[in-house]
């Protein structure tokens, strides 16, 4: 809505052609077609986020850094003797910037607190709002005692419960399918159904899933195998090969993680 609505629409009224981003992703034209495609520095690439683009937006975007390691763009700063060359790599989120984000939002949202509760129902904690959790935290918990780290699995949100569960690779953290809607493409004719890969958080590896339509705005993603902490909300991307198709806002999974 910022850099690709209001600024480009900013940028075209003032006779740009288009514009241009510090994204690692990159573009290609192909028979006309413009195609959004992964990063060249895989540690680094950053289409998952760009998925939304229309095509229209993509054909006035462009990425100088798409084709570039994140090593040779911090030598070329350090050339140009940029006062950023030498800085850390940012984790903060844009125009909020680095500051702890459950701090940052309990200033706009207001808390409320409940119990932290296993699958069996035991209490083992207590939590400060099911807003501020998502599924697969592990950090900022505060579950003591012996034996592996906790993890959220779920929110039953009647009893106002984050359920948690101890391990990492517990069967509730894995799902099998998703469904997702307010679809969105990135080229001009939406994917046929079919077997792709697709993201379901930003720098996972590309897992293999078969995607199904399920009405004009909703579609179906199957996984070859489960997938760690699936969570509604989120965006599921698909991909072929390194071409970024879209994707959608995760809707459900098979597993019941998040109880109305």
């Amino acid at each position: 809505e910022i850099k690709f609505k209001c600024f480009l629409d900013h940028a075209i009224a003032q006779g740009a052609e288009a514009i241009a981003t510090g994204h690692y992703a990159r573009k290609e034209v192909r028979n006309g077609v413009h195609y959004l495609l992964k990063g060249a520095d895989g540690s680094k690439d950053q289409s998952y986020f760009l998925y939304r683009l229309q095509p229209f937006q993509l054909q006035r975007a462009l990425f100088p850094l798409g084709d570039m390691e994140k090593t040779e763009v911090r030598r070329l700063a350090s050339d140009f003797r940029l006062p950023t060359a030498a800085k850390k790599d940012s984790t903060g989120i844009c125009f909020i910037g680095e500051r702890p984000f459950r701090e940052f939002l309990q200033k706009y949202l207001p808390t409320h607190n409940g119990n932290m509760v296993t699958p069996e129902g035991k209490i083992v904690g207590k939590h400060i709002g099911l807003t501020f959790y998502t599924i697969g935290q592990r950090k900022g918990l505060g579950i003591g005692g012996a034996g592996e780290p906790w993890f959220v699995a779920g929110k039953n949100i009647a009893r106002n419960e984050l359920i948690v569960v101890q391990g990492h690779d517990d069967p509730l953290l894995y799902s099998g399918s998703l469904k997702m809607n307010q679809l969105s493409w990135t080229l001009p004719t939406k994917p046929a159904a079919g077997r792709y890969t697709c993201k379901t958080r930003y720098r996972m590896a590309d897992a293999p899933c078969e995607l199904r339509y399920l009405d004009d705005d909703t579609a179906e993603l199957i996984f070859a195998a489960p997938q760690w902490a699936v969570t509604p909300g989120q965006s599921a991307v698909l991909y072929d090969g390194d071409i970024c198709l879209g994707g959608g806002i995760i809707t459900e999974t098979d597993k019941p993680i998040i109880v109305p």
